[in-house]
């Protein structure tokens, strides 16, 4: 083997923005639909960044017809004056190189989510086409970029009595998958800033169809916490809201922070915590702080007004978040994130504050508010025993699986092989698809639960009602990890579970049954990509010996088109069970040919809601999510 030498000349160093361009995932976290729609948000936040130092409170954001977005507010504008350590303007500097910009100085921001100085150079690198125009001093300004690289120099083009910045750029076709943007993903993102920057205008517009969305919200995270609420039975009218703030001594410099509470009569968890505008999905020190006042008012309460009287057990921080839909949002000078993700605070004193403040304005809000007060703590109560009722559950569910058959479900065809890296299971609905699949799977790396019977809707029930039921218990058991707060994603006992229901109706009900199920019971599954849904074919076409499997009707007419309609017979399925085992092999089950969708979670907030729309208890936000979306619906099977 020839000796290869090691030398400087190995070294590649990448100038400007190549490093951006050659791995665009290190910055947006993809190249694909969130990626694409990361490079708004990122200009987005320098507008943001301007409005909470208080110079913005408008912001206008546009998709052409061409494929552009534009953002536009009414702040400072991106300094034009010379940079003298890289004699260029400063504006360019900012377009042009890394970790440049003013959220290092904290003169000019003493709040920004923007920290890594990355985000509006970024966007510059990834787009085709790249336009700045900045109102400042009296002056409009304007400067071309293609790719990253300076098109043409800052020029002055008119006078103006304005302030601001105005960006439009084009996501270069080399880079992204797609650059297709979505009105709907985007105005998930853009409403949750309005609600987290109370009074702020944003404008959202999509000139390809006429949408439109004014983001405008004076009750800031009351108003959110509302809004998440609003397909749910809230136990008390207004939020609870808690407001505390910190001078700049200290380890995080000054900080202000605001938590809004209000309780609904379900049973999930709810709690989103923010840092500078960053959803920290996975908390961190003021979230940690929050719970822990939350447990303490909480329990002082149930104690001072006699409440756990001839009680078992004291509740849990879990049974105290039972039914709670809460946001905390803090806004700090010197944050600490774990990583460059952003997504957990680290701030030590932090914790403290939050946890002070919030216990003794909670306290004093139950001493004010008595009747409400006690429907909190009564919920935790109750939540506290279901927990008990919970734990015997559980233990009987052990128990079953260590005395049954083979520690699984009587109606499980399990798989050969013990590899959960690449073995795979097929929830399917009812006895007769299940058998097909049965006969027609790899029995090598393929199972087989069937499902029969009407489905929990666990939206409405405890856990300890969701393991005692009996449709449920199969799937626990078949999946080996557990379930709630014992679940334990390692234990998992098959790399993909695929749930295969037939293409109508009440398919759907089954796979949204079950997808809820996922979600409120066993999160991890979806968050790690586990979850899935197969798309089997709507219609067979065929012709003497050829056939055509065609899963929307224009794919049908396609396949008459290229057989000839005379002779050509359509089969439309209405069940899985109509498919014998081969065909379910060729169709369904096969990897080589088969359609799965992967469920994926791009927003919490919307999933939540979601979840809660289509199988909560109140009616009027289903009528109007089914009123609002009828048109979009194919292949309705009625």
């Amino acid at each position: 083997m020839t000796k290869q030498n090691y030398d400087s000349s190995n070294i590649k160093v990448l100038k400007g923005l190549e490093a951006v361009r050659k791995r665009p995932s290190m910055y947006i976290g993809g190249i694909g639909e969130r990626g694409l729609h990361h490079l708004v948000y990122e200009v987005v936040d320098n507008s943001i960044d301007e409005a909470l130092a208080g110079y913005c409170d408008k912001i206008d954001i546009r998709i052409t017809e061409d494929g552009y977005v534009i953002v536009e507010d009414n702040g400072r504008g991106i300094p034009v004056d010379m940079h003298k350590e890289m004699n260029m303007p400063a504006v360019t500097v900012v377009l042009t190189v890394l970790h440049a910009g003013g959220k290092f100085d904290d003169k000019s921001y003493k709040v920004s989510g923007g920290l890594h100085g990355v985000g509006v150079s970024v966007v510059n690198a990834l787009s085709e086409i790249f336009e700045v125009r900045i109102a400042q001093k009296g002056k409009l300004y304007r400067q071309f970029f293609k790719q990253g690289k300076v098109f043409s120099e800052l020029e002055i083009i008119s006078d103006t009595d304005k302030t601001g910045t105005w960006i439009k750029f084009k996501p270069d076709t080399e880079i992204f998958e797609t650059t297709n943007f979505s009105f709907e993903y985007l105005s998930v993102r853009l409403r949750e800033l309005a609600f987290l920057n109370k009074g702020i205008n944003i404008y959202l517009t999509d000139e390809r169809t006429a949408k439109h969305h004014n983001f405008h919200y004076e009750g800031g995270i009351n108003s959110f916490v509302e809004y998440l609420n609003e397909a749910k039975k809230p136990l008390f009218k207004d939020p609870i809201y808690v407001y505390g703030e910190k001078n700049s001594e200290g380890a995080s410099g000054s900080l202000t922070f605001e938590v809004s509470i209000q309780y609904n009569e379900g049973y999930s968890e709810n709690i989103y915590s923010f840092a500078n505008n960053i959803n920290t999905i996975e908390g961190g020190t003021h979230l940690s702080g929050f719970k822990s006042a939350l447990t303490r008012a909480v329990n002082t309460y149930i104690k001072s007004s006699g409440l756990d009287k001839n009680e078992k057990s004291t509740p849990t921080g879990d049974d105290i978040r039972e039914g709670i839909t809460a946001v905390i949002s803090i806004k700090i000078s010197d944050p600490q994130f774990e990583g460059q993700t952003k997504t957990k605070l680290q701030n030590n004193d932090v914790e403290g504050v939050v946890n002070s403040v919030v216990y003794e304005k909670l306290i004093e809000y139950f001493e004010e508010n008595p009747a409400t007060a006690k429907n909190i703590c009564t919920k935790a109560v109750m939540a506290a025993r279901s927990r008990e009722a919970a734990r015997k559950a559980r233990e009987l569910t052990r128990r079953k699986s260590v005395l049954e058959s083979g520690s699984l479900p009587g109606k499980l065809a399990d798989c050969t092989s013990s590899d959960n890296k690449t073995t795979e299971i097929f929830l399917v609905e009812g006895d007769s698809a299940g058998g097909s699949a049965k006969q027609g799977r790899d029995r090598h790396y393929q199972a087989v639960l069937a499902l029969w019977g009407k489905m929990l809707n666990t939206e409405k029930a405890r856990i300890d009602k969701v393991l005692n039921n009996d449709k449920i218990q199969p799937i626990i058991l078949a999946l080996g990890a557990g379930i709630g707060d014992e679940f334990d994603i390692n234990k998992l006992r098959y790399s993909k579970i695929i749930i295969m229901a037939d293409a109508d109706v009440d398919g759907a009900h089954i796979c949204t049954l079950l997808l809820t199920f996922f979600y409120r019971y066993m999160r991890p599954l979806i968050d790690h990509g586990h979850i899935y849904i197969a798309k089997p074919p709507l219609f067979l076409i065929k012709k003497g010996k050829k056939n055509i499997y065609a899963y929307t009707d224009d794919e049908r007419n396609k396949a008459i088109a290229e057989l000839g309609e005379k002779g050509v017979m359509v089969q439309r399925y209405k069940g899985l069970g109509e498919m014998n085992p081969d065909q379910l092999w060729e169709t369904t089950l096969d990897p080589e040919n088969r359609l799965l969708v992967q469920i994926e979670i791009n927003d919490a907030v919307e999933a939540d809601r979601m979840f809660t729309i289509l199988m909560g208890d109140e009616v009027e936000p289903r009528r109007k999510f089914i009123e609002e979306n009828a048109r979009y619906v194919q292949n309705l099977d009625i």
